[in-house]
């Protein structure tokens, strides 16, 4: 309804400025601070003074009269205060709020008819998913999510680097040595942490082994480099038996997540239908291209890029960013916006592929991409067996450990009686362990480098995972004990409710909250910008605790009407929580 609203209020305020023969280029439309009555605001005023030859408050005045608020359905009043123009929501607000948000797609907005591809996490191939890389996953899952919610056509794409050298020098080592010449078992019983270990061999062999053997290894893995760039069967073959074994491990570890993919697109496509050759084509035709240092690259410096950008070695074979240059194009071929998730050491090259794309003459319009800085741990607070860094596995093992115990401990305090057994905890523990560690990653500005702290992700009290997954528990409980199936009931309470009955300020500030809801799915998928819906899952679940404190629902002395109405806004609360957390892919655990 906020949508509904605030368009209402722009056609009211173009009107009012329209008569008065002011410009409408700018509404000035705010939401206003907290202990304001109003849904929305306008400072229009402001920017009008000068032309009207008048103070702000009286040209908000002369505004305010030209509406009037009889012919609005979803504002009520228009007030000023000083120079502001303040819009009361109206109860048609309120009751069509509340008939909305009972539907368990609320918030879902319609079918833009436009198709997005989201390019995340695409980690190389080699071994186990980093805890440093975790961000990628949960950021570029959180980024499709809100996409889709939002109406948009999203595609979800892991970009796999299986043509670099460093897959060349694994597929050599893996056909190089046997299980006898590895020193260290596999960390886990999953394939990329038994397959790694060659990958870990191989390139010690190279530091360390005698110069004559390290020749003779060099030239077979320039071979197998060679026989990709020339698209020879048998050599994509041998590298795809290694990339597709770990990329198989990798993909278990994100779907613990959980990060899913609607397609593995290999750098090899493009080497192997002939678009990276096309594309070297016309690199060298570009006026930027030079050959320099035994390399074809393209000089920038004219774009406002000091680096430039190679894009053919001596030898005739390309480079990932070539290839990449090649991705893109087919990506503008299929879709109608490219979003790419990136860790901040590849904006520059992130730079560099958007020039370079225009130089080629692509309209670039629809390319986005999202940076993010790294996930770091505290020091001391996990290691790994080999010392080297810590693996998102040992992050999400960690994680549900923790929370079993926060869960076990806090069995005793329940006010809920469903019994929980040992299953019911485990699935708490994995739904409140792996949902703190998304929603501690998410809730941040990508840009924004961050240290990971247990207590604050686990804190059941603080604006955490659990503390909003809380939330959605108590509403569950709540229409259970109504005896309402919170899964399948909720045609139930969807009966002619007088939402006239929410009349205390806890209620019609919870429904107002719910109302914005929308609008926040809206403004995120626009800026790409998840986090502004965890920002809102905290504010939502401080509105509901406020409610649940001050008005109670099943209580005997309800009255019968009351009860309805309230049980109604429960159920909306129930669905604006869960899509919210499912947005940021966090699970809303029925009971907690």
């Amino acid at each position: 309804m906020f949508l509904s609203l605030r368009a209402e209020v722009e056609d009211a305020l173009e009107g009012a400025l329209s008569a008065q023969d002011f410009p409408t280029d700018d509404l000035g439309i705010e939401e206003p601070p907290d202990d304001v009555d109003s849904v929305l605001a306008s400072s229009v005023a402001f920017r009008l003074a000068s032309e009207a030859g008048a103070p702000p408050p009286q040209v908000a005045g002369q505004v305010a009269d030209e509406i009037d608020a009889d012919d609005l359905t979803y504002v009520s009043e228009v007030q000023t205060q000083g120079p502001y123009l303040n819009f009361l929501p109206s109860d048609a607000y309120f009751a069509a709020t509340l008939e909305d948000a009972t539907d368990e797609s609320y918030g879902a907005l319609p079918d833009r008819d436009t198709s997005v591809v989201v390019e995340h996490t695409s980690a190389n191939p080699t071994g186990p998913v980093h805890v440093g890389r975790a961000r990628n996953p949960i950021i570029g899952d959180a980024v499709a999510n809100v996409l889709d919610f939002s109406g948009y056509d999203v595609d979800r794409h892991y970009y796999v680097n299986d043509a670099g050298r460093q897959m060349a020098v694994f597929t050599w080592a893996y056909e190089t040595f046997d299980e006898a010449d590895l020193e260290e078992e596999p960390e886990r019983d999953r394939i990329e942490y038994d397959l790694v270990r060659y990958y870990r061999k191989g390139n010690a062999f190279l530091e360390n082994a005698p110069e004559d053997e390290v020749e003779a290894a060099e030239a077979e893995i320039e071979s197998i480099m060679q026989g990709l760039e020339n698209g020879d069967d048998e050599a994509y073959e041998r590298v795809s038996e290694v990339v597709d074994q770990v990329l198989g491990g990798m993909t278990e570890c994100l779907a613990r997540l959980p990060a899913e993919f609607d397609e593995f697109v290999k750098e090899t496509r493009f080497m192997r239908n002939g678009d990276t050759d096309d594309l070297v084509s016309r690199l060298q035709d570009l006026d930027e291209a030079v050959y320099e240092e035994d390399a074809w690259q393209l000089e920038l410096d004219d774009h406002g890029i000091d680096k430039n950008l190679v894009f053919l070695r001596s030898d005739g074979t390309s480079l990932y960013a070539t290839r990449d240059l090649a991705h893109h194009e087919w990506k503008f071929d299929e879709y109608d916006r490219a979003v790419t998730v990136l860790g901040e050491d590849h904006k520059l090259q992130a730079k560099q592929v958007q020039t370079t794309l225009e130089l080629l003459g692509n309209d670039t319009a629809g390319l986005e991409q999202v940076l993010y800085s790294y996930v770091n741990l505290p020091e001391g607070k996990m290691s790994t067996r080999r010392g080297t860094g810590v693996d998102l596995d040992d992050l999400l093992d960690e994680a549900i450990d923790r929370a079993r115990e926060e869960v076990e401990d806090r069995l005793d305090d329940r006010i809920r009686d469903d019994d929980l057994d040992d299953e019911d905890i485990e699935r708490i523990a994995h739904q409140v362990g792996i949902g703190a560690v998304r929603y501690d990653i998410v809730s941040k500005q990508p840009t924004k480098a961050i240290t990971f702290e247990w207590d604050r992700a686990l804190d059941f009290e603080a604006q955490s995972a659990p503390y909003v997954q809380y939330v959605h528990a108590r509403c569950c409980g709540i229409l259970e004990e109504a005896g309402i199936d919170p899964e399948t009931g909720m045609e139930d309470v969807e009966t002619a409710v007088d939402a006239d009955l929410l009349e205390t300020d806890a209620e019609r500030n919870l429904l107002e909250t719910i109302a914005r809801f929308p609008a926040v799915v809206d403004e995120a998928a626009d800026d790409l910008e998840p986090h502004q819906v965890a920002t809102y899952t905290r504010e939502f679940a401080d509105r509901f605790n406020a409610f649940y404190r001050e008005c109670p629902v099943l209580a005997d002395d309800v009255d019968p009407d009351v009860r309805e109405a309230r049980l109604a806004l429960v159920a909306a609360s129930k669905h604006a929580v869960a899509n919210a957390l499912s947005i940021l892919g966090v699970a809303a655990p029925r009971s907690m």
